[in-house]
């Protein structure tokens, strides 16, 4: 059966397993492989029980909130990360205490 996401209206994959707690024998949710085409190693994407709207008769309508995408900025793409330290100064460029090469006799 093939998975659609009902808020952006992707199809998601054709689901491939069904994962049951061990003792009890009560559904979990649902996987759709990850690899598909030209994307290997993208992961499994599994769907909790609680995210599935409908199940019909070709098709498992699920509601999946979309991760926030990071935002484009004067053409790079830019994280909330804070700005490198300055480098520290070299002693051999100048800046620093310099050595005193006797002491390597």
């Amino acid at each position: 059966m093939e998975a659609v996401n009902l808020s952006d209206g992707k199809r998601l994959g054709k689901i491939c397993d069904v994962v049951f707690t061990y003792p009890e024998g009560r559904v979990q949710g649902l996987v759709v492989p990850g690899g598909k085409g030209f994307r290997w190693g993208k992961a499994d994407l599994f769907i909790d029980l609680k995210c599935v709207r409908k199940i019909g008769v070709d098709v498992v309508l699920v509601e999946i909130k979309a991760a926030p995408k990071p935002e484009k900025k004067r053409g790079k793409w830019e994280d909330n990360y804070p700005p490198p330290p300055p480098p520290s100064p070299s002693p051999f460029r100048g800046g620093g205490d310099r050595r005193d090469y006797g002491e390597y006799e």
